[in-house]
């Protein structure tokens, strides 16, 4: 089974960004954890600063064979519409992921145009919300939850 996990602006800087807000581990340890836990999987691991990459990745990821998706769009998540269209536009089921608790934080961030797009939104649980979103497409994701 193939999963792919995308990844918006800022967070290649995870790990050094904002630790009291985002921790101090990277997405890269995170994805190397994940890719242990879950090893019988195939985990593609992606970010990019450019919302029209992010889309890009989401409109190839049928054809390039995935059975979901785990997105943290990062600040998009509150502003793009494209990104919530390109999410309702494959026939994937996708899981929304946010490091910090988006509900404690300013206004802006407490609402996602992306997350209505989605299965399900993970918030507030740090780097483990991605190996959460994993189990969650396991167990019900892929066996016909809708959005």
């Amino acid at each position: 089974m193939r999963l792919l996990l995308l990844n918006g602006p800022n967070l290649n800087l995870v790990g050094q960004r904002e630790p009291d807000v985002y921790g101090t581990r990277s997405l890269e340890s995170a994805e190397a954890d994940l890719k242990a836990r879950f090893p019988d999987l195939t985990l593609v691991w992606q970010q990019s600063n450019h919302e029209g990459q992010l889309i890009d990745w989401l409109h190839a990821a049928p054809k390039d064979g995935y059975q979901g998706v785990i997105i943290n769009p990062g600040g998009f998540s509150h502003t793009s519409v494209a990104l919530a269209d390109a999410i309702r536009s494959i026939d994937l089921p996708v899981v929304e992921v946010h490091i910090s608790n988006i509900h404690a934080r300013e206004e802006f961030r407490q609402q996602t145009v992306t997350g209505a797009a989605c299965i399900g939104v993970i918030s507030g649980l740090g780097l483990n919300g991605y190996a959460l979103a994993v189990t969650a497409l396991l167990e019900e994701g892929l066996s016909g939850s809708t959005r």
